[in-house]
Protein backbone atom coordinates (compact mmCIF):
# COMPACT_ATOMS: atom_id res chain seq x y z
CA UNK A 1 0.00 0.00 0.00
CA UNK A 2 2.89 2.38 0.72
CA UNK A 3 4.16 1.80 -2.80
CA UNK A 4 0.73 2.82 -4.11
CA UNK A 5 1.36 6.30 -2.69
CA UNK A 6 4.85 6.64 -4.11
CA UNK A 7 7.12 4.94 -1.62
CA UNK A 8 8.35 5.76 1.84
CA UNK A 9 8.25 9.58 1.52
CA UNK A 10 4.86 9.77 3.26
CA UNK A 11 6.29 7.95 6.26
CA UNK A 12 9.36 10.15 6.71
CA UNK A 13 10.28 11.10 10.23
CA UNK A 14 9.05 14.51 11.38
CA UNK A 15 11.04 16.96 13.51
CA UNK A 16 10.36 16.54 17.26
CA UNK A 17 8.32 19.75 17.57
CA UNK A 18 6.60 18.36 20.68
CA UNK A 19 9.97 18.57 22.50
CA UNK A 20 10.72 22.16 21.53
CA UNK A 21 9.63 25.02 23.79
CA UNK A 22 11.15 28.18 22.27
CA UNK A 23 9.94 31.72 23.01
CA UNK A 24 6.74 32.90 21.30
CA UNK A 25 7.49 35.42 18.55
CA UNK A 26 3.91 36.48 17.79
CA UNK A 27 1.47 35.98 14.93
CA UNK A 28 2.71 35.88 11.34
CA UNK A 29 0.53 36.46 8.28
CA UNK A 30 0.31 32.81 7.28
CA UNK A 31 -2.97 30.98 6.78
CA UNK A 32 -4.04 27.46 5.86
CA UNK A 33 -7.33 27.59 3.93
CA UNK A 34 -10.06 24.95 4.26
CA UNK A 35 -9.05 23.54 0.87
CA UNK A 36 -5.55 22.77 2.22
CA UNK A 37 -3.76 25.62 0.44
CA UNK A 38 -1.15 27.60 2.36
CA UNK A 39 -0.96 31.40 2.06
CA UNK A 40 1.63 33.93 3.16
CA UNK A 41 0.72 37.63 3.28
CA UNK A 42 -2.44 36.92 1.29
CA UNK A 43 -0.73 35.03 -1.56
CA UNK A 44 -0.69 31.26 -2.10
CA UNK A 45 2.62 29.51 -1.43
CA UNK A 46 3.28 27.95 -4.85
CA UNK A 47 6.16 25.62 -3.97
CA UNK A 48 5.05 22.22 -2.62
CA UNK A 49 8.47 21.70 -0.99
CA UNK A 50 8.00 24.88 1.08
CA UNK A 51 4.51 23.83 2.14
CA UNK A 52 5.82 20.40 3.18
CA UNK A 53 8.61 22.05 5.18
CA UNK A 54 6.16 24.30 7.02
CA UNK A 55 3.79 21.35 7.56
CA UNK A 56 6.60 19.36 9.18
CA UNK A 57 7.07 22.01 11.90
CA UNK A 58 3.37 22.65 12.54
CA UNK A 59 2.05 22.05 16.04
CA UNK A 60 -1.34 22.41 17.70
CA UNK A 61 -1.12 24.04 21.09
CA UNK A 62 -3.18 23.07 24.17
CA UNK A 63 -5.43 26.12 23.55
CA UNK A 64 -6.11 24.69 20.03
CA UNK A 65 -4.11 27.43 18.28
CA UNK A 66 -1.59 26.49 15.61
CA UNK A 67 2.08 27.42 15.60
CA UNK A 68 5.14 26.85 13.46
CA UNK A 69 7.92 25.72 15.80
CA UNK A 70 11.69 25.58 15.44
CA UNK A 71 14.21 25.04 18.24
CA UNK A 72 14.61 28.84 18.55
CA UNK A 73 11.20 30.39 17.81
CA UNK A 74 7.46 29.77 17.77
CA UNK A 75 5.03 31.77 15.57
CA UNK A 76 1.25 31.57 15.50
CA UNK A 77 -0.57 31.04 12.17
CA UNK A 78 -4.26 30.89 11.20
CA UNK A 79 -5.96 27.65 10.18
CA UNK A 80 -9.45 27.99 8.69
CA UNK A 81 -10.50 24.41 9.46
CA UNK A 82 -7.98 21.55 9.55
CA UNK A 83 -4.34 22.01 8.60
CA UNK A 84 -4.31 19.13 6.13
CA UNK A 85 -6.59 17.72 3.45
CA UNK A 86 -6.93 13.97 2.77
CA UNK A 87 -6.91 13.96 -1.03
CA UNK A 88 -6.73 10.24 -1.80
CA UNK A 89 -7.60 6.92 -0.20
CA UNK A 90 -6.48 3.43 -1.04
CA UNK A 91 -7.77 0.12 0.27
CA UNK A 92 -5.90 -3.12 0.83
CA UNK A 93 -7.54 -6.48 1.60
CA UNK A 94 -11.16 -7.08 2.59
CA UNK A 95 -13.31 -7.74 5.64
CA UNK A 96 -11.56 -7.64 9.01
CA UNK A 97 -8.16 -7.49 7.26
CA UNK A 98 -9.11 -4.33 5.31
CA UNK A 99 -6.80 -1.36 5.72
CA UNK A 100 -7.77 2.07 4.43
CA UNK A 101 -4.99 4.63 4.13
CA UNK A 102 -5.13 8.28 3.15
CA UNK A 103 -2.63 10.51 1.38
CA UNK A 104 -2.72 14.15 2.45
CA UNK A 105 -2.05 17.25 0.40
CA UNK A 106 1.49 17.27 1.87
CA UNK A 107 2.03 13.59 0.98
CA UNK A 108 1.73 12.20 4.50
CA UNK A 109 0.39 8.63 4.53
CA UNK A 110 -2.18 8.05 7.26
CA UNK A 111 -3.72 4.64 7.98
CA UNK A 112 -7.28 4.61 9.30
CA UNK A 113 -6.69 2.79 12.57
CA UNK A 114 -6.98 3.17 16.35
CA UNK A 115 -4.10 5.68 16.42
CA UNK A 116 -5.54 7.64 13.46
CA UNK A 117 -9.31 7.56 14.00
CA UNK A 118 -12.05 9.06 11.90
CA UNK A 119 -14.17 11.90 13.31
CA UNK A 120 -17.34 13.30 11.77
CA UNK A 121 -18.46 16.83 12.69
CA UNK A 122 -21.96 17.78 11.58
CA UNK A 123 -22.88 21.39 10.87
CA UNK A 124 -25.93 21.99 13.13
CA UNK A 125 -27.52 24.45 10.68
CA UNK A 126 -27.06 22.54 7.41
CA UNK A 127 -26.65 18.96 8.62
CA UNK A 128 -23.60 18.68 6.33
CA UNK A 129 -20.93 16.28 7.61
CA UNK A 130 -17.25 17.23 7.76
CA UNK A 131 -15.10 14.10 8.10
CA UNK A 132 -11.60 14.25 9.61
CA UNK A 133 -8.78 11.78 10.21
CA UNK A 134 -6.12 12.29 12.87
CA UNK A 135 -2.75 12.67 11.14
CA UNK A 136 -0.44 13.16 14.14
CA UNK A 137 -0.20 14.96 17.47
CA UNK A 138 -3.73 16.47 17.44
CA UNK A 139 -3.33 17.59 13.79
CA UNK A 140 -6.20 16.49 11.57
CA UNK A 141 -6.89 16.26 7.87
CA UNK A 142 -10.27 17.19 6.48
CA UNK A 143 -11.27 14.35 4.17
CA UNK A 144 -11.97 15.74 0.68
CA UNK A 145 -15.51 15.23 -0.57
CA UNK A 146 -14.60 12.68 -3.32
CA UNK A 147 -12.61 10.65 -0.78
CA UNK A 148 -15.51 10.79 1.67
CA UNK A 149 -17.85 9.52 -1.05
CA UNK A 150 -15.41 6.68 -1.64
CA UNK A 151 -15.75 5.75 2.05
CA UNK A 152 -19.54 5.94 1.82
CA UNK A 153 -19.49 3.57 -1.19
CA UNK A 154 -17.66 0.91 0.83
CA UNK A 155 -19.65 1.51 4.02
CA UNK A 156 -21.73 -1.10 5.76
CA UNK A 157 -24.43 -0.98 8.41
CA UNK A 158 -23.73 -2.19 11.94
CA UNK A 159 -25.53 -1.92 15.24
CA UNK A 160 -23.34 -0.04 17.73
CA UNK A 161 -24.64 0.66 21.24
CA UNK A 162 -28.19 -0.03 20.08
CA UNK A 163 -27.96 2.37 17.11
CA UNK A 164 -27.74 1.41 13.45
CA UNK A 165 -24.59 3.06 12.16
CA UNK A 166 -23.13 3.38 8.67
CA UNK A 167 -19.34 3.02 8.70
CA UNK A 168 -16.20 1.41 7.39
CA UNK A 169 -13.95 -1.35 8.66
CA UNK A 170 -10.20 -0.65 8.73
CA UNK A 171 -7.30 -2.15 10.70
CA UNK A 172 -9.69 -4.32 12.70
CA UNK A 173 -11.88 -1.43 13.90
CA UNK A 174 -15.23 -0.04 12.78
CA UNK A 175 -15.34 3.71 12.10
CA UNK A 176 -18.80 5.26 12.04
CA UNK A 177 -19.69 7.70 9.29
CA UNK A 178 -23.13 8.43 10.72
CA UNK A 179 -26.31 7.08 12.23
CA UNK A 180 -28.93 5.53 9.96
CA UNK A 181 -32.47 6.87 10.36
Amino acid sequence: MIARFGGEDGLRKKPPVHLWNPPFCGQIDMRIARNGSWHYMGSPIPRPAMVKLFASILRREPDNSYVLVTPVEKCAIRVDDAPFLAVEATVADEGDARLIAFRTNVDDIVPLDAEHPLRIAVNPQTGEPSPYVLVRDRLEALIARPVYYQLVEMAEERVVDGKTMLGVQSAGDFFALGEMP
